[in-house]
């Protein structure tokens, strides 16, 4: 059994766009490894990250080990109407009555953070976000995961986030989610 690597051992950096598309093959492989979707998700998910990565306020962390390979990935933007996740949360808080509409003004979109699997359990998941969000714009930051007991979910409790909307399914995906928010900044 391998321990997985410290983040001490990792480099935890901002990406510009540019170096994150020099390197999308290698952060979709992480995306698709850590989330355990089918490989061919990659080739239909890299167009979305290419224009995500135009989208206002957009920032990325990557996070690279000794061998100089990307062992974890986040990015985000300003959320803004118009935009698919912004306009499926708003559907989901109107339909479900729970209100929380203002949670969609002025917010920064946590729209990926993913650490492969054989580096998760050592905090470089709280790494990415930290630095992620430090320079983050927007007075909160709004994210989604899948509902359960995971490693995600105790780092967004950790960190103070909570729920804004539960049990909801996004169109595509059958499963659960939870949108989960904060004010920012975020507190060391």
């Amino acid at each position: 059994m391998t321990a997985a690597p410290s983040p001490s051992c990792d480099r935890v950096f901002e990406l510009t766009a540019e170096q994150l598309r020099a390197r999308l093959p290698e952060a979709l492989r992480i995306y698709v490894t850590a989330m355990g979707y089918p490989p061919v998700t990659a080739q239909q998910r890299a167009p979305m990250w290419s224009a995500h990565m135009l989208r206002a306020g957009w920032r990325c962390i990557g996070a690279f080990n000794e061998d100089d390979e990307l062992t974890g990935i986040g990015y985000g933007y300003l959320g803004a109407p118009g935009q698919w996740w912004h306009e499926q949360v708003r559907h989901g808080l109107a339909t479900t009555g729970v209100g929380g509409e203002s949670w969609l003004e002025d917010y920064f979109e946590l729209t990926e953070l993913h650490v492969h699997p054989s580096a998760q359990g050592a905090g470089l998941g709280e790494e990415i976000l930290r630095k992620l969000l430090a320079g983050a714009p927007g007075s909160k930051v709004l994210l989604s995961t899948p509902e359960g007991p995971t490693r995600a979910w105790k780092l967004y409790q950790r960190v103070g986030f909570q729920d804004v909307l539960r049990n909801y399914s996004f169109t595509g995906d059958p499963r659960p989610f939870a949108v989960l928010g904060r004010p920012l900044p975020l507190q060391s």
